[in-house]
């Protein structure tokens, strides 16, 4: 990826977000839905990288059919940030609900492209879960006013998991891309997973600062949070902090534990992911997506190392790929493209027929051009503002 060129550092931060973000998906929708027991018997032990199925019979075993997961196969957490992407391309400028109705649904119903998991060309909304699937019949046919039609839908990562692009063209502005995210994120989702959707979208914007630390991202992630969102990180953070100044553990799973347990009183899923509690899913002011506390926990443990966070996210189970996606995301925001494992992003790049050389070109235009922008308005408004205080002086 990108080899024998001279890459700025703006082009190898959009290359470490999405060149992360991709190959955490692809490893961990090998291990989606599954416990951690699970995947051990399955695998003879943890998973250290690119694993096949979970199922030989995966086009009739259910729950898997008739998605071919593992084996290097993205799933639609990218499927929807490289469409995200390509809404970027075209706007070239910071983007609303209006757009995800006027420009996000029509590629996710209008456009065939390559499916991985199906092994084929299909729509979008062929792939994606119900939730994202909610987008196409509130916007398309249901004609619901973009800010609100979040409303309703299930409370899950959905909007959460494809984000990414949105910390990119706020880089170095958690604030800014938190707000963007809520405004895009209205028209998927609302509660905490709308506010979900918000802090990601800071964390890769906080990640994308030069010289910027895990602590930094992890500072504006606690500071913008709301509501359950914010206590679920809280939580998971002291935890994390805690088990790291302790010394750790000798049980590599023990990490994981911890920020499960950390995290469970947050959860309205349920110890068991396949079977979810009654009021699972449900708007609230005092619960929370798991997956991005998870993943903001794995990140700090591992010091930003992102095979590291990668594969303990692999190894949760649960809803791994969206866990190791927002993770890798963040690490590959940190530390640029040399943070992703160089074997994984060839494998994964094969393996879903992904050109990702051009999405980050796409990516990397959209942001200049974006950022450009918003500095000449800002010097405008300083000027402006200037001006004012003056004549009021």
């Amino acid at each position: 990826m990108m080899e024998g060129t001279s890459v700025t550092w703006l082009e190898d931060r959009v290359a470490g977000v999405l060149a992360g973000a991709a190959v955490g998906d692809a490893l961990g929708g090998a291990t989606e839905g599954w416990t951690p027991e699970q995947i051990e018997e399955r695998h003879g032990g943890r998973v250290r990288g690119i694993v096949g199925p979970f199922l030989p019979d995966w086009r009739t075993a259910r729950p898997i059919a008739p998605y071919h997961k593992g084996d290097g196969h993205v799933t639609d957490d990218t499927l929807m940030t490289h469409a995200l992407v390509e809404v970027y391309a075209t706007r070239r400028c910071h983007l609303d609900a209006f757009h995800v109705a006027g420009d996000l649904v029509p590629l996710m119903i209008g456009e065939r492209r390559w499916v991985p998991e199906l092994e084929d060309e299909a729509l979008i909304l062929q792939r994606v879960f119900l939730a994202e699937k909610w987008l196409v019949a509130r916007l398309h046919y249901g004609h619901v006013d973009p800010r609100e039609a979040g409303v309703g839908n299930i409370v899950n990562c959905g909007a959460t998991m494809y984000m990414a692009p949105v910390g990119l063209v706020n880089l170095g502005d958690p604030d800014g891309a938190y707000a963007e995210a809520i405004e895009l994120a209205g028209a998927h989702q609302s509660s905490y997973g709308r506010e979900a959707a918000g802090v990601f979208a800071a964390a890769v914007a906080a990640a994308c600062t030069p010289g910027a630390s895990v602590a930094d991202v992890m500072t504006a992630c606690r500071r913008l949070a709301k509501d359950g969102t914010a206590a679920a990180i809280e939580a998971v953070l002291s935890a994390v902090e805690r088990f790291v100044a302790a010394g750790g553990a000798p049980d590599p799973r023990e990490l994981n534990r911890v920020v499960r347990a950390a995290v469970a009183p947050y959860d309205t899923v349920g110890d068991a992911y396949r079977a979810p509690a009654m009021d699972a899913r449900l708007p609230s002011r005092t619960k929370s997506i798991e997956e991005l506390p998870v993943a903001l926990g794995l990140v700090a443990a591992h010091g930003g190392d992102l095979r590291g966070a990668v594969l303990d996210a692999v190894n949760y189970g649960r809803d791994s790929d969206s866990i190791a996606t927002m993770a890798a995301a963040i690490c590959g925001g940190l530390g640029g493209l040399a943070a992703v494992p160089e074997e994984w992003v060839s494998e994964v790049t094969r393996a879903s027929r992904l050109d990702l050389d051009t999405v980050v070109e796409s990516m990397t235009s959209s942001v200049r051009a974006i950022a450009a922008d918003d500095a000449r308005r800002a010097r405008d408004r300083a000027r402006a503002l200037d001006d004012i205080l003056e004549e009021s002086a």
